[in-house]
């Protein structure tokens, strides 16, 4: 699902390119079919879904014998959990035999203000009939810092974080995209939950110098209180409800709960995940606006 997404295109890269799945053998589903042109000219058969309607997700998954459930992007109260309850429901009624969900780190604990609907799908899929599944708590993608840096750079610089010394063991996205086309083609046998980080983790302290290095412009990471991260970021005009979202990212970091290194990666794909550092020098470009 959501196969016209980033990590969806990627999926279908290394399920096809990387995997050497033959495109005959994918459904790729999306709300736009017709951005999916070019895979259905490989091969790939490519339908539309709409998650707000469980009729065509069972139309959607009709003949797969495995989904990869890639959470939607939803962010009405509850509109989320409802569509992944939808989708697995569908995968129930189609037929599915083994379902994988991209989740986040410990949603039960977590800070972040969307994880409750991480913690209620993993729930669903839990008490579902499905006979397997898994379950791929991805850490936050090295690519947000791309969203991060133009405004970093347009305050001179400066990153305000009130993610103290907490670490984060960011991955890119291309291993997450990785390690949910391995679980397609060779899903892990009965239920199972892995957590997908990066080889190293890291304070935002010490990301900030090592982009400050890869992009050679200086980079000054200032610690800030929750309470004035949320101030300022509503002063510089950010929407209130999407501030609190962010300052909830520096709130769950800053209670240690995105620092826990995993071996899981290794285990599903047989490859270490890239380190930060080649992940910043092959980026530098797009990172320095060069």
């Amino acid at each position: 699902t959501g196969a016209s997404g980033h990590l969806g295109q990627r999926v279908l890269c290394h399920l096809i390119d990387t995997l050497k799945v033959s495109p005959q053998q994918v459904i790729a589903t999306t709300r736009k079919p017709d951005s999916l042109a070019a895979w259905a000219a490989r091969g790939v058969d490519v339908r539309a879904a709409d998650f707000d309607n469980e009729a065509s997700l069972v139309r959607a998954f009709q003949g797969a014998g495995r989904v990869l459930l890639i959470s939607t992007d939803a962010d009405a109260s509850g509109q989320r959990v409802q569509q992944h309850q939808r989708a697995i429901a569908a995968a129930e009624n189609s037929g599915v035999e083994h379902l994988i969900y991209t989740s986040m780190p410990d949603p039960q604990r977590s800070l972040v203000l969307f994880a409750p609907d991480h913690a209620e799908t993993e729930a669903a899929l839990s008490a579902s009939q499905l006979s397997s599944w898994t379950v791929l708590r991805n850490h936050w993608y090295f690519e947000n810092l791309q969203m991060l840096l133009p405004s970093v750079m347009e305050r001179g610089g400066k990153w305000f974080s009130a993610a103290g010394d907490g670490k984060v063991a960011d991955i890119a996205r291309d291993d997450l995209a990785l390690a949910a086309a391995h679980e397609l083609a060779n899903p892990s046998p009965g239920k199972t939950t892995y957590t997908i980080s990066g080889a190293q983790a890291f304070t935002a302290a010490e990301q900030a110098q090592q982009l400050s290095s890869a992009i050679g412009k200086p980079i000054q990471f200032i610690p800030v209180s929750p309470e004035d991260l949320l101030r300022g970021m509503i002063r510089g005009g950010v929407p209130e409800h999407f501030a609190q979202l962010l300052a909830s990212f520096d709130a769950n970091v800053a209670a240690g709960q995105m620092g826990h290194v995993s071996a899981d990666f290794e285990k599903i794909t047989g490859r270490k995940p890239q380190p930060f550092a080649d992940w910043l020098a092959a980026n530098r470009a797009a990172l320095s606006g060069s």
